[in-house]
């Protein structure tokens, strides 16, 4: 038994997250489905997180246990060629330690938040950015940000379907950038909540459009309340970027 890391790029429109479920399809299944053609094996894969219906993923880490021998490019190669009817591909395929666990063995995640912030609507990129008509002034929301970045209790960016133990994160980074009509904001910590990234960009953007001014993020998260969240973004223009590792 051979225990691969796999690193998935994919695209969370067609996707109800994710996740295996009943009510619609997922990435899971597609990649465990694909696994089961190839080596008629009924393998589990394990991933660092579980992005929602919608949201995308860069570089999305995962883990499988697989007894048939194979070689790391024919593992990638095969599992792209029965994938290739869905937006997903297997980026790298590589053995791993048995007790390496793309959840458990992770100390950190990065997402990334993509808004077009122009008058047009978005054609190409439809889907997978934020659209945001509104001019946003980027220096605003970065303000804003930097106020979220620490040890807090996040409840008022919390999801209440969220299953976490604890509200507390640490929130290691969130930035905010503007490149042309395009605003970046980045995120990392060891985990997140359930919608803490759409629920923080939310809150941002409400500040880039004047509704808010920066202070009333951190008056926001010190409320410990979702009913004092003011937006909660949309999943198209989240991708879950990076899955960090010792």
């Amino acid at each position: 038994m051979t225990r691969w890391r796999l690193t998935i790029e994919y695209d969370g429109r067609p996707f109800m997250g994710w996740q295996r479920q009943d009510n619609g399809p997922s990435v899971q299944q597609q990649v465990e489905a694909a696994i089961f053609r190839m080596t008629s094996e009924l393998a589990t894969v394990h991933a660092a997180g579980r992005t929602d219906s919608g949201v995308h993923a860069l570089a999305m880490s995962a883990h499988v246990d697989i007894a048939r021998t194979l070689s790391a490019d024919r593992l990638r190669d095969g599992l792209n060629a029965l994938v290739r009817t869905e937006p997903i591909a297997i980026l790298a395929a590589s053995e791993v330690d048995d007790d390496w666990h793309a959840r458990f063995s992770c100390i950190g995640r990065r997402y990334e938040y993509r808004i077009l912030n122009r008058r047009a609507p978005p054609a190409i990129e439809r889907g997978r950015v934020w659209h945001v008509a509104a001019p946003l002034d980027a220096e605003a929301m970065a303000e804003g940000a930097s106020l979220l970045v620490g040890r807090h209790d996040f409840t008022t960016f919390r999801s209440a379907q969220c299953q976490s133990q604890s509200p507390v994160k640490t929130l290691d980074r969130l930035e905010v950038v503007r490149d042309g009509d395009e605003i970046r904001v980045a995120a990392a910590a060891r985990s997140f909540l359930h919608h803490q990234v759409r629920s923080m960009v939310g809150c941002l953007a409400m500040v880039g459009r004047g509704q808010w001014k920066p202070a009333d993020i951190r008056t926001a998260l010190e409320a410990r309340d979702r009913a004092a969240l003011g937006l909660n973004a949309p999943p198209d223009g989240l991708y879950f970027a990076e899955a960090i590792y010792p």
